[in-house]
């Protein structure tokens, strides 16, 4: 046999075992430990050699480390075993009675062994989330891109393949599971791509490990919480003062506070600027995007037949800015917003982002941001599936509380001066009060409702049932 064809031959024989390797079955979903508690940890990279220390890069654990971003990392220094572009890793955690976490990391433009393993990106991406009446993990999100392992494109399918004579890759690796009760949990873990060497290979030895993109998540409701505690004399349905006046009116962000457990994909933010008015507002999406003037438009699967925000249309992807400094809270999933996110800024307006394709990293529960700053990206999700991408934005000030989800002002004129960046009262944007038996005519003066800090922004809206278990209490 000649040498062409004996390496001929080689290549196909590599070939076949890198296809029927791919298809090796991974472990059965597993719900986590019954002695286990909410947690999320994620890391960018470690590398593992036997009589060494652990070489590790972007390291997290829920509460100590939340965030990392690396512009490149090589090792050795001359990246002959490993390096990779700008990685970005974020985790967050919240146990309470409807517990929630997620853990998120992304890798750059990885290289292995002068190339001998590339991917375009690694990216980790799981989520869980657990409560008395329901529990559920996803680790959907995760990928490797532009997988090629020894010269050949390799699909990013979960599994194993051999690595010649000297080792095996392991390609999304991944674990989810949840049960009901005893007490409820879920977890999910994910590690986007290890290298173990049964043979010395690149200047490392045998029984050396590199792993690139980890991510876990863990949560398990905590049903011991005592109930929120009511004033004497009053309602737990609607508590009140002495006076007979509410007490505390809860905020009904949307009326399908149902949904999906999990918070949805993360994409690592871009890197923007925007032009903020002297009042510190700026418009929800950067570059271009339009918009019309749709607000109290007929929309029969809302209740009340309303449109109560405005439809700004831009392409699938852009990012959306948090409109001024304040808290993130209620994100997740419902039936008609999609992915969605809620914005309570300093002085207590509230604004609602709806159809979102996916979050950035910032997009964690009870996270502060800043006007400008990514929080997620146009999409189509939600009973827009299938359509124009767009954001569905609303405005409600803080004046117009005592109106639950109806106490929300026509955007069209205030985005207008944002794009401007122009300051501009609220009480410019048109208002729809909804007639009919039942229904108010009139709105409650300025600040005459108050909310307080115990409302609905301390409940996760990863977890079916949060927000509804948040009205009842």
């Amino acid at each position: 046999m000649t040498r062409v064809a004996a390496t001929a031959l080689g290549a196909l024989v590599s070939l076949v075992v890198l296809v029927l390797a791919a298809t090796v079955t991974l472990a059965p979903a597993a719900p986590p430990p019954r002695t286990a508690e909410t947690a999320a940890s994620a890391f960018l990279v470690r590398i593992t050699i036997p009589g060494q220390p652990t070489v590790a890069l972007g390291d997290l654990t829920w509460p100590n480390s939340t965030t990392a971003d690396v512009q490149s990392f090589a090792y050795p220094a001359d990246g002959s075993v490993l390096s990779v572009g700008r990685s970005r890793a974020a985790i967050f955690a919240s146990p309470s009675s409807a517990a929630a976490s997620q853990s998120f990391s992304e890798v750059i433009v990885v290289s292995l062994f002068n190339g001998e393993i590339a991917a375009g990106k690694v990216t980790a991406s799981v989520s869980a989330g657990a409560s008395a009446r329901s529990a559920g993990a996803k680790a959907e999100a995760s990928e490797v891109q532009g997988l090629r392992v020894l010269g050949r494109d390799l699909p990013s399918a979960p599994g194993t393949v051999s690595l010649d004579d000297w080792g095996s890759l392991t390609v999304l690796s991944s674990d989810t599971g949840s049960r009901k009760a005893g007490p409820p949990g879920a977890q999910a873990a994910v590690t986007a791509l290890r290298v173990r060497l049964t043979a010395d290979h690149g200047g490392l030895p045998a029984g050396s490990e590199i792993v690139i993109g980890s991510a876990r998540a863990v949560a398990v409701a905590d049903l011991s919480e005592p109930p929120r505690p009511v004033r004497p004399g009053a309602s737990p349905e609607r508590p009140t003062t002495s006076d007979g006046r509410p007490d505390r009116i809860p905020r009904a962000p949307e009326p399908d506070v149902g949904g999906e457990v999990a918070g949805g994909p993360v994409k690592v933010a871009p890197e923007v600027s925007a032009r903020l008015s002297t009042g510190g507002y700026v418009f929800p999406i950067f570059g271009t995007a339009s918009f019309g003037d749709s607000f109290g438009g007929p929309r029969p699967n809302i209740p009340g037949g309303w449109h109560h925000g405005e439809d700004i249309f831009a392409a699938e992807g852009s990012p959306l800015l948090a409109v001024a400094d304040g808290t993130l809270h209620t994100i997740g999933f419902t039936k008609i917003g999609g992915y969605r996110i809620w914005l309570r800024d300093t002085r207590g307006n509230e604004f609602y982002y709806a159809h979102l394709s996916a979050y950035s990293p910032l997009a964690v529960e009870g996270r502060s941001v800043q006007a400008g700053d990514v929080i997620g990206f146009v999409g189509d999700t939600g009973d827009a599936e299938g359509g124009t991408p767009h954001l569905h934005f609303e405005i409600h000030p803080a004046a117009m509380a005592g109106l639950g989800y109806d106490g929300v002002v026509a955007p069209y004129s205030i985005l207008l001066a944002w794009r401007r960046a122009d300051d501009i009262s609220f009480s410019a944007g048109r208002i729809y009060v909804p007639t009919g038996p039942g229904r108010s005519t009139t709105l409650p003066q300025p600040g005459a409702v108050l909310l307080e800090a115990a409302d609905i922004a301390a409940t996760s809206g990863l977890v079916p049932g949060a927000l509804e278990k948040a009205l009842q209490d």
